[in-house]
């Protein structure tokens, strides 16, 4: 994917998590209390990891899993507790070296590991994969980067691919709108809200004849945060 539309996007988010809030979202996915904003964000996200792990096999010995846009690792981490051999991969450096950092004070248990890689989270030298996680990170694309970020990670991939969207609604406009008032520092660059029938149509017209069909979706929304996971198979 060149396009300049894709890298300019690309490169605002890439300011904003490892410059203008890489401490606040330090604090968002620690045990440190926030405010009341914050929490319901942390909630959500929690909820969303939660459901996109359960979409994953329970034992992943022998699985290379992506994270595609992993964070602080999380997620990425409960994979490799399963024995999952995962490559995590952020835009931010800052935002991988806090995950390499917590990961390490875990006590390493089971077959599984993490490789923490700055960089993008498309990038075919990435290797080969047997399922990829792309929690929060195509937020920010409008529909047809989104398809055309699907079809590069689906190419590379051998059973699923789980992502999240931001569907359009009404409260989700109003909260996004709301949002815009407070500080940069406590916000994310603006999601890109997307139809999900008009998502569906162009999934399914880059992904269908690869083999790949829709399973399952669910919308999680607490306060501030409302985000849609869906599962993609072959």
């Amino acid at each position: 994917m060149n396009s300049t539309g894709y890298i300019e996007r690309r490169e605002e988010i890439e300011t904003y998590f490892d410059r203008t809030a890489a401490k606040a979202w330090e604090r968002l996915t620690s045990n440190a209390p926030v405010g009341r904003i914050r929490a319901t964000v942390r909630a959500g996200r929690d909820q969303m990891r939660s459901t996109l792990l359960s979409w994953l096999p329970q034992d992943m010995r022998g699985l290379r899993l992506l994270d595609a846009g992993c964070g602080t690792g999380a997620l990425a981490m409960e994979a490799a507790a399963r024995g999952a051999e995962v490559v995590a991969i952020d835009l931010s450096p800052t935002l991988v070296k806090l995950a390499a950092q917590r990961y390490e004070q875990l006590p390493q248990a089971g077959t599984g590991r993490v490789q923490f890689l700055s960089g993008d989270m498309l990038a075919d030298a990435l290797g080969r994969f047997d399922h990829v996680v792309a929690m929060d990170s195509l937020i920010h694309y409008d529909v047809p980067h989104m398809v055309e970020a699907m079809q590069r990670l689906a190419a590379r991939t051998q059973a699923s691919i789980l992502f999240t969207f931001a569907p359009r609604t009404p409260a989700l406009a109003a909260m996004h709108a709301l949002g815009r008032l407070f500080p940069r520092g406590d916000r994310s660059p603006s999601l890109t809200p997307v139809s999900e029938p008009v998502l569906r149509a162009g999934l399914a017209q880059g992904l269908g004849p690869l083999g790949w069909r829709e399973g399952r979706t669910l919308r999680i929304q607490s306060g501030f945060y409302t985000s849609q996971a869906w599962e993609w198979h072959v």
